[in-house]
């Protein structure tokens, strides 16, 4: 699939890097399945970065456009579930 993450010019290349890693994340729990404590953890990281709720809607939303693949839905399935990994 072709397409670019969310970004935002004020980030420093750690906090892109982490941003797309939780990204990368939910790809992956679409795709093959992620392991959920790797999925919260970039899911607590993206939230340091980005810890407004607005900002967090419009990157997550941005990518659920471009990539068909639902962050809220996938963070919100890791947070309710006790199983090792997710698969969406």
């Amino acid at each position: 699939m072709e397409y670019q993450y969310p970004m935002n010019e004020d980030w420093t290349t750690e906090e892109a890097v982490d941003v797309i890693a939780f990204f990368q994340q939910v790809e992956l729990a679409y795709e093959k399945g992620a392991d959920r404590e790797e999925l919260l953890k970039a899911y607590r990281r993206f939230k340091e970065i980005v810890p407004g709720k607005a900002e967090e809607k419009k990157l997550c939303g941005e990518f659920e456009e471009q990539s068909t693949y639902s962050p809220y839905r996938t963070v919100k399935q890791a947070r309710e579930s006790d199983h090792a990994k997710i698969k969406m």
